[in-house]
């Protein structure tokens, strides 16, 4: 009975280091709308910055928690920074522009962390004064998990009191209720919203520092942290405090006992427990159901248009040098194209469900990840021809898409983006977990593609008429009444049904449709590597993805294609030329996109030079 106390209580000592990060994360997107992915690199300052104070000033009981403190205001101010420098300018942007835009600020954080920190993980010193363990029960428990137990209510009634005794935390919910009617009422919404991200931000550190003593801090903890504070705040509803309290004690008990009695599942079970409360209360446990609105700056979705005279030259000027390149290029050459062609169906079939279709899906990469496991298991264990093995990796992730997309298109906004992580992440567990059948982080080796395509030359040609094939389908599908109708679905839902079309099943079908293609570019992309490894699945894939196709142009058809071949070309580019903070540059780059082609790069070209025709 005891033991069982002691792993309740440290349960309840996780809960409140995530309710720390959950909290912050949750008031941010109430008031701003903002998914802001950055919260995750704000929690991994505060803990090194923490790190910095506690071991240089070596301070006793009270200055520990000074120092807690100190390291969580400094982040609340680079929280300031980045809203004022890059946010503020980007409010009247899409939604998922100003999503991104906190991707690249990840990149430019984590750089300057391993400039002034390093690489290697730092240990953290223990609290003064909460050092040793109390008994209870006979079984003995950290002092500083007591501490931790009592710092999280006393945050989440701190929250409570500026919320509701304050001038400020009314205006706070008022925002989070209808921030345009309180910005019509006269309210400083720029004042607000800055100092809003000022408290998330500082929440963020003071998590992020409170945690040091338990377990240290590493370069990986921001986007470790941020997918389970997404998770929080989603089971708890978006925007509720107390939701987020109640969903991280259900979140910490069950990562404390889940381990006891599922070791082998302790990463999908959070993620469980996600999609099983979205689908039984779509907007969280405290939550309410979402308005869906356009944001300011907007404009609705202009109609798709078939390329002209000017645009198919260009495609097809593109195509020749693209057949040529083998005959003047090197190796090199030829693999980062390849790695274009892969993610250029990748992207283009995200862009089907997300542009046409109206689904913002953050978890894309399961199909992906699905079609390149299920031709590596194929030739692995089964020793299955290379041809066989590429037309089974698209009816594998078919059928992920069938099954997942069955329950995803009964939720709509952020919810359904959420739901799809969440599938995403519990196909990722699976193939990070099973080591004895997916060889786990360790990967499949040795899968290579046929004898007729074992020269680099043949299978680039092999690639790039793959690909042309499956974006000219793709393409082609959205002028097909099958097209028309999903787009229907997607501009007006009540009028698609009053004339009798089933928007919920033709979005299904469609994501159905475009998970078979980024199986496909699984498949495509084990046999040119050799291998495959579990990160083909994971949350960084799906966003690199999405970035693809907000980077090209959402609202384009050629936007994503564009997006892709950019983004591909100069990641693989900055990292393998070992360029110094690469990471730093592409963030920049990343921002610079966002704050000057916010309908991304094809969006503006068309919009410039072709102001008077839509579509792309």
């Amino acid at each position: 009975m005891g033991f069982y106390f002691i792993q309740f209580l440290t349960g309840l000592a996780s809960a409140s280091s995530l309710f720390l990060i959950a909290a912050g994360l949750s008031i941010i997107f109430g008031v701003t709308r903002i998914l802001n992915f950055a919260h995750g690199s704000l929690y991994m300052l505060g803990a090194y910055i923490s790190y910095w104070l506690l071991t240089t000033l070596s301070p006793g009981p009270i200055g520990f928690w000074l120092a807690v403190l100190l390291s969580a205001t400094v982040v609340g101010l680079v929280g300031v920074i980045i809203e004022m420098g890059l946010l503020r300018r980007i409010y009247q942007s899409p939604e998922l522009f100003q999503l991104i835009a906190t991707f690249g600020v990840i990149l430019i954080i984590s750089d300057i962390t391993r400039a002034i920190w390093g690489e290697t993980d730092l240990v953290g010193p223990r609290a003064a004064g909460l050092s040793d363990a109390v008994t209870i029960f006979g079984h003995k428990l950290p002092e500083y998990d007591l501490a931790m137990i009592v710092l999280g209510p006393l945050v989440l009634g701190v929250i409570w009191l500026i919320f509701h005794r304050t001038r400020w935390g009314t205006l706070v919910r008022a925002a989070t209720e209808d921030r345009e009617m309180v910005g019509a009422l006269g309210v400083n919404q720029a004042f607000l919203f800055t100092s809003v991200f000022f408290m998330g931000a500082f929440l963020a550190g003071l998590g992020g520092a409170a945690q040091i003593p338990k377990g240290g801090a590493d370069l990986l903890m921001d986007l470790n942290v941020i997918a389970e504070a997404f998770v929080i705040v989603v089971v708890g509803g978006m925007g509720s405090i107390l939701g987020a309290f109640l969903a991280a004690i259900i979140i910490g008990e069950l990562n404390a006992f889940g381990i006891l009695v599922f070791p082998q599942m302790t990463l999908v079970l959070m993620f469980a427990v996600m999609a099983i409360v979205l689908l039984i209360r779509p907007w969280g446990l405290l939550g309410r159901p979402e308005t869906a609105s356009r944001a300011p700056g907007e404009a609705p979705e202009p109609p798709l248009q078939r390329a002209d005279k000017a645009v198919r030259s260009l495609f097809t000027a593109t195509i020749l040098l693209l057949l040529l390149v083998p005959l003047f290029s090197s190796d090199f050459i030829m693999v980062i194209l390849i790695d274009i062609f892969i993610f250029v169906l990748f992207a283009v079939s995200l862009h089907f469900i997300m542009g046409p279709g109206g689904l913002v899906s953050f978890g894309h990469a399961a199909y992906y990840g699905l079609g390149a496991y299920a031709s590596a298991l194929l030739v692995h264990y089964l020793g299955t021809p290379m041809e066989l093995a590429l037309i089974a990796a698209p009816i594998v992730a078919a059928a992920g898409a069938f099954i997942f997309g069955w329950f995803s298109v009964r939720l709509s906004g952020v919810y359904f983006a959420m739901l799809t992580l969440a599938f995403a992440q519990i196909t990722w567990s699976i193939v990070f977990q099973w080591g004895e059948f997916t060889y786990g982080d360790d990967g499949i080796l040795n899968i290579w593609p046929s004898a007729w395509l074992s020269s680099k030359m043949a299978y680039y040609y092999f690639a790039l008429i793959l690909t042309l094939a499956c974006v000219y389908v793709l393409r082609r599908t959205l002028f097909t009444p099958f097209g028309y109708i999903t787009r229907a679905g997607r501009d007006s839902p009540l009028r698609a049904d009053a004339i009798g079309i089933n928007v919920q099943r033709q979005q299904w079908l469609a994501f159905i449709f475009a998970g078979a293609f980024a199986g496909l570019a699984g498949s495509i992309y084990v046999f040119s590597k050799g291998s495959v490894f579990p990160d083909q699945v994971a949350i960084p894939q799906s966003i690199d993805g999405l970035m693809m196709v907000l980077l090209g142009g959402v609202k384009t058809l050629t936007g994503p294609i564009v997006g892709a071949a950019m983004f591909t070309a100069l990641t693989d580019w900055l990292s393998s030329n070992e360029v110094w903070f690469w990471r730093s540059i592409l963030g920049a780059i990343i921002l610079a996109l966002v704050i000057l082609f916010p309908q991304g790069i094809v969006g503006f070209v068309r919009d410039k030079f072709r102001p008077s025709e839509e579509g792309g």
